[in-house]
């Protein structure tokens, strides 16, 4: 059996936990469950470091992904009206903080998890809200603004990737994901008015996170002409 990463010996005497190896700083309660989010950035997660793909958070991500076509198997079976679909997408929303919690804890970060998060969670709200609007479940203008971000999003993704430019997740991004979720969910177990006012929320926040990745992409190539444009001493 392997050592338990949390072992009596990896506790500072304040009482918080040791992060393991890899991570920027002690295992606290707000940095366990992602609202402390200070300190540098594991090295492994960076651009240029080995994809790493057999970890414990990877191996739920790979689960996450798998389960996102048998959502819209059975919701297109059903009619937009599964159960078990909805739970399946309730299972793959929020075990995207499974994930998260389960490479603060074991230390095994890995650049593959840091690719395959954010892709996983659009691949997701696309799916859901391909079943949404088929079946009428929100209002269908909101959805195609909402797609329309995640799909921009996926291209710019891979071309800031090309381009080496490293945008970090902002707040008003990882804010949105919660309503927006919440708001298909809602939909999908029939509360549709409490689905309508997640999805105002969450889209306002997507699209003023875009705003703002826009803004850090265009000064980071802004920042690096200016530089090869400056004669060196």
């Amino acid at each position: 059996m392997a050592d338990s990463p949390i072992a009596s010996d990896d506790h500072h005497h304040d009482g918080t936990l040791k992060s393991p190896k890899g991570s920027s700083g002690p295992l606290t309660f707000r940095r366990l469950f992602g609202f402390d989010r200070s300190g540098p950035t594991p090295p492994a997660t960076l651009a240029g470091n080995p994809l790493n793909p057999w970890t414990i958070p990877n191996a739920i991500g790979y689960v996450r992904l798998v389960l996102i076509p048998i959502f819209v198997w059975l919701e297109f079976r059903s009619g937009g009206e599964s159960t078990l679909g909805a739970i399946a997408f309730a299972v793959i929303a929020w075990s995207d903080y499974a994930d998260g919690m389960a490479a603060r804890i074991t230390g095994q970060y890995s650049r593959l998890g840091t690719l395959l998060d954010p892709i996983t969670d659009r691949l997701l709200i696309i799916s859901g809200v391909v079943v949404c609007y088929r079946y009428e479940l929100l209002p269908r203008w909101a959805l195609v603004v909402l797609v329309i971000r995640e799909v921009f999003m996926l291209v710019a993704g891979r071309m800031a990737l090309k381009r080496a430019i490293e945008l970090q997740v902002n707040w008003p991004g990882r804010l949105a994901v919660w309503p927006v979720m919440s708001s298909i969910f809602a939909a999908l177990v029939g509360w549709r008015l409490v689905g309508e006012l997640f999805l105002y929320i969450g889209l306002a926040l997507a699209l003023l996170a875009t705003a703002m990745y826009i803004r850090d992409a265009v000064a980071d190539l802004r920042g690096r002409r200016n530089a090869s444009l400056t004669p060196s001493s």
